[in-house]
């Protein structure tokens, strides 16, 4: 990742919950949109690349088999760490993407909050990078905030304007609105309705 990870660093040591993800309504709310957003209820292996504190991964846990998790910043990991104890299904990771993606495939990426901290050629990368190791019938979801972030070039609009360009995948879902933007890819265009049966292609 491209951002100031020095400051990084020194939000997780002033604090374990830099953005709020355990207090606010806003990262509540946004997580259940997340879940109920997914396609499918449930997942074999699944990816969450910048996963702070842990608090979506929590979320995540019980609709996979297996869970990635990573960060850049070892105080953040350590506190997904504690957070997601007792999960055996989950996995942790240290390192930033690009630079360090895991290897494997995976049946689901949540790509959350953190694409717009690249810059052009980074996020390029790393959406090369997941549509090579999705699974033909995976799920890939992107949810990113829309305002402009202090310091970085990118904002969520952005972001997702890259992923729909370069992923040239079936959009499954789109949620908007005035804070976020979340969206779901995948290169089974099949619907819910469709994948249960209900509607033939």
């Amino acid at each position: 990742m491209n951002p100031d990870r020095e400051e990084f660093t020194r939000l997780f040591q002033q604090t374990d919950d830099p953005w709020g993800f355990k207090t606010r309504w806003y990262e509540a709310r946004k997580r259940d949109l997340t879940l109920a957003a997914l396609p499918r209820p449930h997942y074999r292996r699944g990816y969450e690349p910048g996963c702070a504190n842990g608090e979506l991964a929590a979320a995540l846990a019980p609709r996979c088999d297996r869970l990635l998790v990573s960060d850049g910043v070892p105080a953040a990991l350590d506190q997904a760490r504690q957070r997601l104890q007792g999960l055996s299904q989950i996995r942790f990771l240290q390192g930033w993407v690009p630079d360090h993606w895991p290897p494997g495939s995976f049946d689901l990426i949540v790509f959350s909050e953190i694409g717009f901290y690249l810059d052009h050629v980074q996020l390029a990368k790393l959406i090369s990078q997941m549509k090579a190791a999705l699974e033909a019938s995976g799920t890939l979801l992107a949810c990113h905030w829309r305002h402009p972030v202090q310091g970085y070039a990118l904002n969520g609009d952005d972001v997702h304007r890259a992923l729909a360009e370069q992923l040239a995948w079936p959009r499954l879902a789109r949620h908007e609105e005035a804070d976020f933007l979340l969206e779901v890819w995948s290169p089974d265009p099949r619907s819910v309705a469709q994948r249960e049966g209900f509607v033939k292609l």
